[in-house]
């Protein structure tokens, strides 16, 4: 039996790394026989917000304080931990600076592996002015990221556009599974005309070019509302900038929900407008009710997933005029969503656990090897 590591931040989010980490996790435990722990930070006693198998041993460790302090607890509770499970491999999934630098801080006695959730520019992409002082100090970061992800045993990327940020480290294209099986019933579902979006408030999802693009088209389509579920970030002013621009009467932001897949049963259109994605995982789980999809061209994901003017709209990375334009003709045109709606569901097959997990096994089995 293959006893299995798993370090990560708190898992009580609603997040795509947690829900991949909940399917992966899961799938070893329950299908492949694995011994899985997972070691989280600050999560305290709160309660996963995804399913994950009573199988999993969970170990939590506290960190908190100055960055030394915070260093300083965060190496102790990893070493301790380590100490307890004695695992045959590690897999670190966090897309911190503090997750990269992890063989530099504890060394490589047990192999090492590292799983990137998110593209390169996650690290960069900001909606505050790129000064000089800025730029530098972002060159010198990614330059650390991409010397310390050398280090690692194995370097896990989720798409092949993914690797060309990661262009000097050897990496391993591995997609993520999907969470959701495919259904006639799910597939057959009756839809609405609800615009679904999926993702946390933040300026790299690009809700506020969202925004913009229906503020482009809305009028024309009174029968049409567009409906975003996910954790809300005040700072970022949203809610006003809908208020704003006059279209909060059939566009809403809603907090995240467990039944989501309520959301894309009747959904008959999603987007996302993402600056940059580390997969997308919201994409598959979405094609896989068979509803179409819209996403910018951003770094890296969308364009890996979706086929373009087959079961969806790949846009130029900041063209919100063309969203606008491909957002309409799957409006207009309901003979072209349903037959986009078939190829989704018959695309985002290639994403099934069983498909997907058999080379996280032999990878890990590898590593031990």
């Amino acid at each position: 039996m293959i006893k299995l590591f798993y370090i990560t931040n708190a898992i009580n989010g609603s997040g795509g790394l947690e829900r991949v980490l909940a399917v992966k996790a899961s799938y070893l435990a329950d299908t492949l026989g694995y011994k899985v722990h997972i070691l989280t930070l600050n999560n305290g006693d709160k309660s996963p917000f995804y399913n994950f198998s009573t199988n999993i041993k969970f170990i939590d460790i506290k960190v908190s304080g100055n960055a030394i302090n915070y260093f300083l607890q965060y190496k102790k509770g990893i070493k301790n931990a380590l100490k307890v499970v004695n695992p045959d491999v590690i897999s670190v999934c966090d897309d911190g600076l503090k997750g990269l630098l992890f063989p530099i801080f504890f060394g490589k006695k047990t192999p090492v592996i590292y799983e990137r959730h998110a593209s390169l520019d996650f690290n960069f992409i900001s909606e505050k002015n790129n000064s000089a002082i800025q730029k530098l100090k972002n060159y010198g970061v990614q330059s650390a990221m991409l010397w310390s992800a050398k280090k690692f045993d194995a370097f896990v990327v989720l798409t092949n556009g993914n690797k060309k940020d990661w262009h000097t480290v050897n990496c391993t294209a591995i997609p993520n599974p999907s969470p959701f099986k495919n259904s006639i019933k799910d597939f057959k579902a009756a839809k609405k005309n609800i615009i679904l979006a999926v993702g946390s408030q933040s300026y790299n999802k690009g809700f506020d070019r969202l925004l913009t693009i229906w503020g482009l088209i809305e009028k024309k389509y009174p029968d049409w509302s567009i409906e975003v579920y996910g954790k809300q970030h005040k700072k970022l002013n949203l809610q006003q900038k809908l208020k704003e621009q006059g279209l909060s009467a059939r566009f809403s932001f809603n907090e995240p929900i467990k039944n989501i897949a309520d959301k894309y049963a009747e959904a008959s259109i999603f987007v996302l407008p993402s600056r940059s994605e580390g997969f997308g995982m919201v994409l598959i789980e979405a094609m896989s009710f068979g509803v179409p999809c819209v996403a910018f061209d951003c770094p890296h994901g969308p364009a890996d997933i979706i086929s373009n003017n087959k079961d969806g709209y790949i846009v130029a990375n900041g063209n919100l005029e063309e969203f606008a334009e491909k957002l309409a003709t799957l409006i207009e045109h309901q003979e072209k969503r349903k037959q986009m709606s078939g190829a989704a569901i018959k695309n985002v097959r290639r994403y099934a656990p069983e498909k997907i997990m058999p080379l996280w096994d032999e990878l890990f089995k590898k590593m031990i090897n």
